[in-house]
């Protein structure tokens, strides 16, 4: 795992657009991070990437707030998934928390990504409310939050 430099950004933006390619037929547009600008998120040091045997195989965006830490996306690419590679970005976002010593980890998906809240839950994230998405009307947000050092339970 190491932070991304501004050189891997062609790399992140395409293995994210991969990665969320199968959301964008079921919300019938790009999902939030396939249009986010990562440039100014790796200038900030918030960007972290995955390799495998020489290849990007995960980008990991996690923002450090006051009280908390946001996973704003975690991206698998296809040729990766079904291999724990999120898990292992889920885990490195815990370990960059409590370096941080902060308290929680936060994030929020869209309500139709199903497959990522059984994740998210099998991971030891709780659900903690829905709300419309303010950019994008019809849309509906899941946010959810894991206390530092929370077990992963089977």
């Amino acid at each position: 795992m190491r932070l991304a430099h501004s050189e891997d950004l062609a790399a992140i933006v395409a293995l994210t657009e991969a990665a969320y390619a199968p959301y964008s037929a079921v919300l019938d547009a790009p999902p939030i991070p396939v249009t986010e600008d990562y440039a100014p998120r790796i200038a900030n040091g918030e960007v972290w990437l995955l390799e495998s045997g020489g290849e990007l195989a995960g980008v990991l965006t996690l923002e450090r707030h006051q009280d908390h830490a946001m996973i704003f996306s975690v991206a698998v690419s296809p040729a990766f998934q079904g291999k724990g590679f999120g898990i292992a970005l889920l885990k490195h976002a815990d370990e960059r928390t409590g370096s941080w010593s902060l308290p929680e980890i936060r994030l929020y998906t869209n309500a139709k990504m199903e497959r990522n809240i059984a994740l998210y839950l099998a991971y030891g994230y709780r659900e903690t409310g829905r709300r419309p998405n303010p950019y994008r009307p019809g849309w509906v947000l899941v946010d959810m939050a894991k206390p530092v050092g929370g077990a992963m339970t089977d």
